[in-house]
């Protein structure tokens, strides 16, 4: 089941009038970003979250990270499933999310994006109290997740990265040869996951796929990251998946990495 929700903060102005001796509970306050929901389990009964952070795109909208949602929630007993928006996306329906989009050169990885992506998890691990997190970032979300990981140790349990552009310079020095675009040589304020991973604490764990016939964020850029990862201690589940490029979000790898992942973080007895 999907549900969809436009989430602004709440506006606090003046106080309302209570009868005497009521208390009654504030409302919790809202992601500022566009949220779609999937799953049918109750909030106060699920054991697992997962939120699903979609690639980067230059034009046009999102969707392929809500069939992975709605895939989760069949596969991993007492999930939930929430994809979020990023900044500035906009989706099939119409759907959007406020901030700057970036022009999707790896330029879209810095303060406030991340702090608005932060801040949206961390509001649905109030919606979810029972639950453990587990983030699953494709592509560009992938290098949010990472960066997520370093800079706020704690705010999920698990993370899955998918054809992660995982060593920014690296990554776009790569692009920029393999393409035109001019923008790939300009300076940009985003964060290095590579740089940020020596943030990242136990327990949490992970899984990192990448296409073996990935052209756009090749295996490299992963395997390197993934060696940080393993100097921290943490544990990680690296996966070459043979003959796939670089649209893997709905590859049946992802979700098998998912549900395993799942499973280690003990979210679905």
């Amino acid at each position: 089941m999907r549900s969809s929700l436009i989430l602004l903060p709440l506006l606090m102005a003046g106080c309302a009038t209570m009868p005497a001796g009521r208390e009654v509970a504030a409302a919790p306050p809202e992601p500022k970003l566009h949220v779609e929901r999937f799953g049918e389990t109750r909030p106060a009964e699920v054991r697992t979250l997962v939120v699903v952070i979609h690639g980067d795109a230059v034009t046009g909208s999102r969707g392929d990270e809500y069939a992975f949602a709605d895939a989760v929630t069949r596969a991993i007993p007492r999930s939930a499933a929430v994809a979020i928006l990023r900044p500035g996306y906009d989706d099939a329906k119409g759907s959007r999310s406020i901030g700057e989009r970036g022009s999707a050169t790896g330029d879209n990885f810095a303060g406030e994006q991340l702090s608005a992506v932060a801040d949206t998890v961390q509001l649905l691990r109030r919606r979810y109290p029972a639950a453990r997190v587990l983030v699953v970032g494709d592509a560009g979300g992938a290098a949010i997740a990472a960066n997520l990981a370093g800079l706020r140790p704690g705010i999920f349990d698990g993370m899955v990265l998918v054809g992660c552009p995982c060593t920014l310079p690296e990554w776009r020095a790569h692009m920029a040869r393999a393409t035109t675009d001019p923008a790939w040589k300009q300076p940009v304020a985003s964060l290095d996951p590579l740089k940020t991973a020596g943030g990242v604490r136990p327990p949490l764990r992970a899984a990192v796929l990448v296409g073996e016939k990935d052209r756009i964020t090749p295996i490299k850029f992963s395997r390197a990251y993934v060696e940080a990862l393993s100097l921290r201690g943490i544990a990680t589940d690296y996966r070459i998946v043979p003959g796939k490029g670089h649209n893997l979000l709905g590859d049946p790898e992802v979700l098998a990495a998912t549900s395993r992942l799942a499973a280690s973080l003990g979210g679905t007895s």
